[in-house]
C-alpha cells in the first residue's frame, strides 16, 4: 500500500514505499556506472527464450578501456545468458579480479531458469511473476554469477526495469544492499510494467528493513516548461498518438523535452545540459547507462555500424572527461556509494 492507495499486480503504485535521500551539496557530484552486461537480441522481435548469443562481449574491451582511461570502476550488471557462458564472463573475470570493475545481477527473467513462466511482454518485467519465482529466478542467477567471479553479488537491476510490490523483500532476504531498477520519468504501464513517472531521480532507502539502497537511472524533463512538462510529454507519448511523434516536435520546439543520461540515443550535449540542469535542481548522484552489446556494431538499435560504434564510444569518454574534470566529480561504485551515504547521516 502507498500514499496513493491499493497497488495492482499489472502496476506497482507510485508507489515503492522509500526514504529520499539528499547528499550534501558542498560535496563534489557522484557518477555511477552502470553497464547492463546481456545476450544479444531482436529489440522489435517478441522474446526469444532462445536468443541467448553473447557474441558481442568480444568487444567489452573497448568499453573498459575508456573506464581504465578516466579511473572509473563501472559495475557490470551481469544477466544468465552472460554469466552462464566463457565467452560471456572470460573478459568479465579477469577486470573484477584486478579490481577494475565490480559486477551485480541483472535478471531477464525469459532467459533465466527456472523456465515455468510463459514468455511474453508482461512476463519479461520479473516483478509481475509469482513471488516464489521471481525469488527463485533472482537466487539461481545469484549462484551462478557466485561460482564465476568467487562473491555473492549484492547490487541488483531488474531487466527492463521491472521491480513489482515483492522485489524488495526478495533481495532482503537474499542479502542484497543496491537495487539500480528505478527508471523516472518513465511509464511502462502499457506493456504490463511498472510506473516511474512520479519518481525522482535522488536515491532513496526502501525495503521492509529500510536497508535496501535505491539509485534510480538519471533522467528528466527539460526545456521551457521543464519538470512541469511531464505531464504534457506523458500525454504526447501515448500510444494511440505516436504515429504523429509530438515528442519529437516538442523537444524540437523547446518545449518539453526528456533526456536520460546514456551515450544511447543521446548526443554529448544534451547529456552535458541533463546534467547540469538537474545539479542545478540539487541533485548529487547521477547514473550513466548502458548496454554492453553497443560496444560492437550490429547488436542494439543505437549502434547499427562502425561509426555509430565510434561515435558511441566518443560519447562515453567525452562525457565522463566532462563530468570528472570540468565538472570535478568523482565515481563510486553502488556499494561505495551505500557506505558513503550511511555516514553522511551518521554525521551530527
Amino acid at each position: 500500500m502507498t500514499p496513493d492507495g491499493a497497488a495492482t499486480r499489472r502496476s506497482p503504485p507510485t508507489w515503492l514505499p522509500r526514504r529520499t535521500i539528499r547528499p550534501s551539496a558542498d560535496e563534489p557530484p557522484i557518477l555511477l556506472v552502470v553497464v547492463d552486461t546481456e545476450e544479444e537480441f531482436d529489440w522489435n522481435a517478441p522474446f526469444d527464450r532462445f536468443a541467448t548469443c553473447v557474441r558481442a562481449m568480444e568487444a567489452v574491451d573497448r568499453i573498459q578501456t575508456i573506464f581504465d582511461d578516466h579511473g572509473v570502476r563501472p559495475i557490470y550488471v551481469v544477466d544468465y545468458p552472460v554469466v552462464s557462458q566463457p565467452e560471456g564472463f572470460r573478459r568479465l573475470r579477469g577486470y573484477i579480479h584486478e579490481n577494475r570493475a565490480v559486477v551485480g545481477a541483472h535478471l531477464h527473467p525469459w532467459v533465466s531458469p527456472p523456465f515455468e513462466e510463459e514468455v511474453n511482454r508482461r512476463n519479461s518485467f520479473a516483478g509481475n511473476l509469482p513471488p516464489r519465482l521471481e525469488a527463485t529466478k533472482i537466487r539461481l542467477l545469484g549462484d551462478r554469477i557466485t561460482e564465476v567471479f568467487g562473491h555473492r553479488p549484492l547490487v541488483y537491476k531488474a531487466g527492463r526495469y521491472g521491480l513489482g510490490l515483492n522485489t524488495a523483500s526478495i533481495l532482503e532476504q537474499q542479502g542484497y544492499l543496491v537495487d539500480l531498477s528505478a527508471s523516472p520519468t518513465f511509464d511502462y504501464r502499457d506493456e504490463g510494467g511498472p510506473d516511474y513517472s512520479g519518481f525522482s531521480c535522488h536515491p532513496y532507502w526502501f525495503g521492509p528493513a529500510e536497508q535496501l539502497l535505491g539509485v534510480p537511472n538519471t533522467a528528466a524533463h527539460l526545456g521551457l516548461l521543464g519538470e512541469r512538462g511531464a505531464a504534457l510529454h506523458r500525454l504526447a507519448a501515448r500510444p494511440a498518438l505516436r504515429w504523429a511523434r509530438i515528442p519529437g516536435v516538442l523537444s524540437r520546439l523547446g518545449i518539453v523535452e526528456r533526456l536520460r543520461l546514456s551515450p544511447e540515443g543521446f548526443e554529448l550535449d544534451e547529456l552535458q545540459r541533463l546534467t547540469l540542469a538537474l545539479l542545478r535542481r540539487g541533485l548529487r548522484v547521477l547514473t550513466l547507462s548502458f548496454h554492453s552489446p553497443s560496444a560492437a556494431s550490429g547488436y542494439t538499435p543505437y549502434v547499427r555500424d562502425e561509426g555509430q560504434r565510434d561515435a558511441f564510444l566518443g560519447r562515453l569518454r567525452d562525457y565522463l572527461a566532462f563530468f570528472l574534470h570540468e565538472l570535478g566529480g568523482r565515481t563510486m561504485t553502488p556499494l561505495e556509494l551505500r557506505h558513503h551515504l550511511h555516514l553522511e547521516e551518521a554525521m551530527p
